[in-house]
């Protein structure tokens, strides 16, 4: 495995794959970040990751400081995944002095997360853009956890014209139906055992769903009420979209939904979707 930290040296190594999977990342490894990397070496050969806490997409009042941060331990577990180049660049090395290139995807970044985080998508659109440039990835592949940016960067390949596949891959959760994530490591006990409200919020209004309910709001209205009954819960937002615009819903359709939502619980912020596939 390859450990590198500059452009030059991922130019250098890039031309040794004929087809490379990229898994772009911030670090702080889970189970969830390496099943990408272990479906991007089964589909492509060869695997490229990213090591990389974004400080564009961070908003002032933001985790930036205190986000998690381990790279031995994230290179180990790399290492035992069969990660073929790790590139873990700094600050300057992705935005040298002077740097005022950047890049908006509109409309689908207006509401949810981008309603709440202001200037969030704009550096997420900007960073992935930046490595799809240097790695030259054949697919990339994201989780489906965070999924306002796999709209997003969905958006942004298909207008730019940008040569990769994005890979969507299912969210990876705890034996409980918490989803995994780096934050999870804010949590203390008893804010863990009531972050599965979140999911259980989901999962039934999924069911309910499968039941035959149509209206959006009647399923928004059943995980607020779900929600509601957790007194650690304290809700940013609850959302049934439509899974390509982010529009909220009034009546689901053969479009199907997707079904998201941002819960503080305590000091942790913590988001979670499941997607209504009519297809399923």
């Amino acid at each position: 495995m390859q450990v590198v930290s500059t452009i030059a040296e991922v130019r250098t190594a890039r031309p040794q794959w004929p087809t490379l999977g990229l898994v772009p990342t911030m670090g702080y490894l889970h189970a969830g970040h390496i099943s990408l990397v272990e479906r991007a070496r089964a589909e492509c050969g060869a695997v490229a990751v990213s090591i990389f806490v974004n400080p564009t997409q961070f908003g002032p009042n933001e985790d930036l400081a205190s986000y998690p941060r381990d790279l031995e331990r994230d290179l180990a577990m790399l290492r035992d995944a069969g990660c073929d180049l790790v590139w873990t660049p700094g600050v300057t090395e992705m935005y040298p002095p002077g740097f005022s290139t950047y890049v908006e995807v509109e409309n689908v970044t207006a509401v949810l997360e981008g309603a709440k985080r202001p200037g969030h998508f704009r550096g997420v659109a900007t960073v992935v853009t930046k490595l799809f440039n240097v790695v030259q990835p054949t697919r990339a592949y994201f989780g489906q956890k965070d999924a306002q940016q796999t709209v997003v960067i969905r958006r942004m390949v298909a207008d730019l014209a940008l040569p990769v596949d994005v890979v969507i891959a299912p969210t990876v959760r705890e034996p409980d139906g918490l989803a995994l994530s780096s934050r999870n490591t804010y949590l203390a006990p008893d804010e863990r055992q009531a972050a599965t409200v979140l999911s259980r919020a989901l999962f039934a209004a999924r069911e309910r769903w499968r039941s035959g309910e149509r209206s959006a709001a009647a399923l928004r209205q059943l995980m607020q009420s779900i929600l509601a009954a957790e007194p650690l819960a304290q809700v940013e937002y609850v959302s049934a979209a439509h899974p390509d615009t982010l529009a909220e819903l009034e009546t689901i359709d053969a479009s199907g939904a997707l079904l998201s939502m941002a819960v503080r619980i305590g000091r942790t912020r913590l988001i979670d979707n499941v997607v209504l596939d009519p297809a399923e």
